[in-house]
C-alpha cells in the first residue's frame, strides 16, 4: 500500500506539475490541498491519515502539540533550509524527520523593489486611473538617484537590495545589531550610527531582518514617528518586526509617504483585515519567494527529500 503525502498551501496549485512527482509515484499518493487549512484542529484532521507532509516557508506552524496528534506522520518536508515555526524537539521525539530544501534570495529582492518603484511612481493609482478612465496623471513620482535608502539588516537580501539601490545612484545606508563596518565598507554601503540616525535620514527604508527576540516589534510608535512625512517604508521580511498597529496608525495619519507590505501577522489575510483597505499602502500577499524557480526547486527537492527517506538515508535534514 502508498504512503500519503499531503501538499499543504498550494494556492495557485502547481504543485503536482512544476516538479516531476514520478520518482515516488508508485510509493506515495500525493494530495494537494489548494486552500489554506487553519487552526490545529482543522491541521490535525485534516493532516490524520497521511505519512508525509509538505509545507511551504512559515506558512503552517507545527508545534508540538500538533506533532502529538499526528501518529501518522514520518516525514515533514519544508521549504528552505531554515523554520521557525517548526518544533524540532517535538518532531524527533514523536519520530517525525523533517528535511528541506534548498530557496534562492533573488525573488524577495526583486519584490522588494517591485513595491518600492510601485510606491515611489504611483503605479497602483495611475494604472487604476487609466484603466478606469479617470484622470490623466494624478501624482508626481518620488526620486531615487540622490536620495537616501536605508537598510534594516544587510544580510544575503539586504545586501542584494543594496548593490541595486547603487545602481539607481541611491546613497545606501545600513544598520543592524551585528553589522560591522568592514562588511558595510565591503558591500559599499555607509554604516548608519544608530537605528534611530538610519530612519531619520533615509528616505526609503527596507526592512531585511531575520526574526527574532530581538527584532521582534523593532519599528514601534517611537521608530516610526521618526520616518520623514516624505518617506517610505518596505517590509518584504516578517510582519513581527514592524508593529503592525502602529503602521496603520502612520498611514492613516498621513505621517509617512507610504508602505510596501508583503507580510502580515495572520496569513491569509482576513476579508476584513484593516490592512487590505489602509490608505497609501501597496500590499501583496507573501509574493516574496513565489517565483517559478523558486517553487521548481522547492518541489524538485522536496520530491528529492521523499524518495532518500523512503529509501532510508533521509537528505537536508532540519532541526
Amino acid at each position: 500500500m502508498r504512503l500519503r503525502c499531503a501538499v499543504l498551501d498550494d494556492y495557485q496549485q502547481v504543485a503536482t506539475e512544476i516538479a516531476d512527482w514520478s520518482p515516488v509515484a508508485d510509493r506515495v499518493e500525493t494530495v494537494a490541498f489548494p486552500e489554506h487549512v487553519a487552526g490545529e484542529d482543522e491541521l490535525a484532521a485534516a493532516l490524520a491519515g497521511f505519512d508525509i507532509v509538505v509545507t511551504l516557508r512559515e506558512r503552517v506552524p507545527f508545534p508540538a502539540s500538533l506533532f502529538a496528534r499526528l501518529p501518522r506522520l514520518k516525514l515533514l518536508v519544508a521549504s528552505g533550509m531554515r523554520n521557525s515555526v517548526i518544533d524540532y524537539a517535538a518532531a524527533e521525539a514523536h519520530g517525525v524527520t523533517v528535511c528541506g530544501t534548498a530557496s534562492t534570495s533573488t525573488p524577495p529582492v526583486e519584490l522588494t523593489w517591485a513595491l518600492l518603484l510601485g510606491l515611489a511612481r504611483g503605479i497602483v493609482q495611475e494604472t487604476g486611473s487609466l484603466r478606469s478612465g479617470g484622470p490623466w496623471q494624478q501624482t508626481v513620482g518620488a526620486d531615487l538617484h540622490g536620495r537616501r535608502l536605508g537598510l534594516l539588516g544587510l544580510g544575503r537580501i539586504g545586501s542584494r537590495v543594496a548593490h541595486v539601490g547603487l545602481a539607481f545612484g541611491m546613497h545606501v545606508s545600513a544598520w543592524s545589531q551585528n553589522l560591522t563596518k568592514e562588511y558595510a565598507d565591503e558591500v559599499g554601503v555607509h554604516l548608519a550610527a544608530s537605528k534611530e540616525e538610519l530612519l531619520s535620514d533615509s528616505d526609503y527604508v527596507s526592512v531585511h531582518l531575520a526574526l527574532s527576540d530581538r527584532t521582534r516589534g523593532l519599528l514601534g510608535p517611537a521608530e516610526l514617528a521618526l520616518l520623514k512625512p516624505t518617506a517610505y517604508l518596505v517590509n518584504t521580511s516578517r510582519a513581527a518586526i514592524v508593529d503592525q498597529d502602529a503602521l496603520l496608525d502612520v498611514l492613516h495619519g498621513g505621517r509617512i509617504a507610504g508602505a510596501g507590505v508583503d507580510v502580515f501577522d495572520v496569513e491569509p489575510l482576513p476579508a476584513g483585515h484593516p490592512m487590505r483597505t489602509a490608505p497609501r499602502l501597496l500590499a501583496t500577499p507573501h509574493l516574496g519567494y513565489v517565483s517559478r524557480a523558486n517553487y521548481e526547486t522547492y518541489y524538485r527537492e522536496a520530491v528529492d527529500d521523499i524518495r532518500a527517506f523512503l529509501d532510508g538515508s533521509p537528505v537536508r535534514r532540519l532541526g
